[in-house]
């Protein structure tokens, strides 16, 4: 039953989109697109169709389960699914070391409980087809099959993205298996907790917990102890950043202690065998300029800020997840701490990646690829191996939303084969990087020092100007923005309306601050003798104005809209 909801549901929603689907189509088909020469059809209306839906607002919680339904389990892949139960307080402490060690001012950070940690063991099946259900068997047993078809004993430790807030290991089996099957290898991808329910570092303590268990196994395991030099890290976008932030704080870590007590052990501090990262999100702050330049080719939505500007809320409708008690500015972490190394890992300076691993970096023509690009150059740099490949015309994370494309299999068999070539310790830097035309016509080899013309100091100052815009948030605004402007107007309207027919206290005048465009206002206009609607943003008010046409209040003045705050 639930599958069919699912499937009604999203029947109406592409029902809803034929109109923009036709024009797609008609302009792709006649040469008139505007990225005609660097997607084909099916990138274009999956970019289309994906910023479309993300242009639809709607309460956190409701967007979080919309992406964490679990799709099931079939066709050629295992899945099986562990609970690593929770360690002493000293991991917890660990991250708050590296934390510390890497300030470089007053960032702030909520504290986390440490907690057990799910996740899911992720292989290729041979021998069924699409369709085939995995077998109703104990989820020990399904790893022991698991590990039987995998070919080596490679490990992949799997972050999956959504921005730190959304996705699910469960939304991601299909890119994974594939990676398991490509690399010959086994995946365990994390169910980490999400913002804004758990914020920075929630999610990097639970990486490192279920890092310290592929290295020292707890009770209940069903794997056996897996050496460093086997495990590799993945993930695309913020399970990128995770598994760079992941690297960080060993690296921190490493400089002033080579144990970290576990389940009662003390387990020595290794690095991985590599990185896998696909379309990184390296920069929190997104103060890049491919966020701009690249929008054309991406969904992503561009940043509600400028830096001359404060930054305003999220315009999301509220629910029991957004906007948090204390409000804080970012889902994800404090606004002092954005430019941390360890939430934005594009700000560790150079020297911070020495002794790294082997990184692999893979992004598109996508609003993150300044980001990915910068921090390659980096580590670069600082002595790390490096391969870069960028994808013409692509958009964010475009290989695992469009698998079957030539880019995507591409995607794969480069990546596959730099796991193996990582954990054979046979990766090369050429300090290139690895341009793949579109319809991978040609690939071009690109010295990594031209591919962004900022220097890193000059990257550093573009984060550090993001910093007061998100720092000029004040809290107090910010909740009277939530109650009033992401207040639907039949609730605010029944409220006010309540208040006036019941009780003796009056009142003449109205002032609605963050009115939006001024609905709820207009609606009660009639209430009132004087009516006054302000929101910050200039585009509210310009709609507000135009729609209210005749409304006025109980005066006969017809209804004012201004631009301003709070405090004005």
């Amino acid at each position: 039953m639930s599958s069919l909801g699912i499937s009604v549901g999203l029947l109406k929603a592409l029902l809803l989109r034929v109109p923009l689907i036709l024009k797609t189509a008609l302009l792709h088909g006649s040469g008139l697109s505007p990225v005609s020469g660097k997607q084909d059809l099916r990138t274009e209306l999956t970019v289309a169709i994906i910023r479309s839906f993300m242009g639809s607002m709607a309460p956190v919680g409701v967007q979080q389960r919309r992406t964490m339904r679990d799709p099931g389990i079939q066709g050629p892949m295992w899945v099986s699914k562990v609970t690593f139960p929770a360690p002493e307080d000293a991991v917890q402490d660990a991250v708050f070391r590296a934390i510390e060690d890497l300030k470089a001012g007053d960032e702030t950070f909520d504290i986390p409980v440490v907690s057990s940690v799910e996740a899911e063991w992720t292989g290729h099946r041979d021998g069924v087809d699409k369709n085939a259900p995995q077998p109703g068997l104990p989820e020990e047993e399904k790893y022991q099959k698991l590990q039987k078809e995998a070919r080596t004993d490679t490990v992949i430790l799997y972050f999956h993205g959504g921005a730190y807030f959304l996705m699910d290991p469960c939304t991601h089996r299909a890119p994974v298996c594939q990676l398991a099957k490509r690399a010959d290898a086994r995946v365990l991808s994390v169910r980490y907790r999400l913002a804004p329910q758990h914020p920075f570092p929630s999610a990097l303590v639970d990486a490192l917990v279920a890092y310290l268990s592929l290295l020292a196994p707890p009770p209940g395991s069903f794997h056996n102890t897996v050496p460093a030099k086997k495990i590799l890290f993945s993930g695309d976008s913020a399970g990128a950043n995770l598994c760079l932030v992941l690297l960080q704080t060993l690296l921190t870590l490493r400089r002033t202690s080579p144990t970290i007590r576990f389940h009662g052990q003390d387990i020595p501090l290794e690095l991985p065998a590599g990185l896998a990262l696909t379309s990184p999100w390296c920069d929190i702050t997104r103060s890049m300029p491919s966020i701009v330049h690249n929008a054309l080719y991406d969904y992503l939505p561009l940043p509600q800020l400028h830096h001359d500007t404060t930054y305003l809320p999220p315009k999301i409708p509220p629910d029991s997840s957004w906007p948090c008690t204390p409000p804080r500015v970012d889902f994800f972490a404090h606004a002092s701490a954005l430019i941390h190394p360890l939430v934005s890992p594009l700000a560790a300076h150079q020297e911070l990646w020495k002794d790294a691993p082997p990184i692999f970096i893979s992004v598109g023509e996508e609003g993150l690829a300044d980001e990915g690009l910068v921090i390659a150059r980096k580590m670069h740099q600082a002595g790390v191996p490096v391969v870069v490949d960028q994808f013409e015309g692509m958009p964010h994370c475009f290989a695992l939303i469009i698998m079957g494309t030539s880019a995507g299999r591409l995607f794969f068999d480069r990546v596959a084969d730099f796991c193996r070539d990582a954990v054979a310790g046979r990766v090369k830097s050429s300090g290139h990087l690895s341009y793949i035309t579109y319809q991978q016509r040609s690939i071009c080899e690109i010295p990594l020092e031209d591919m962004v013309a900022l220097t890193d100091e000059e990257v550093d100052e573009r984060m550090r100007q993001s910093g007061p815009t998100f720092r000029n948030y004040n809290p107090d605004q910010a909740s009277l923005y939530a109650q009033a402007r992401l207040s639907y107007p039949p609730k605010l309207y029944e409220t006010i309306l309540r208040h006036h027919s019941q009780t003796d206290d009056r009142f003449d005048s109205l002032l609605d601050i963050g009115c939006g465009h001024g609905n709820a206002t207009r609606d009660l206009a009639p209430v009132f003798h004087t009516v006054v609607g302000v929101d910050p943003s200039p585009e509210m008010i310009h709609t507000a104005r135009q729609m209210s046409g005749s409304s006025k209040s109980k005066s006969g003045k017809p209804v004012e809209f201004i631009v301003g705050h709070a405090e004005d």
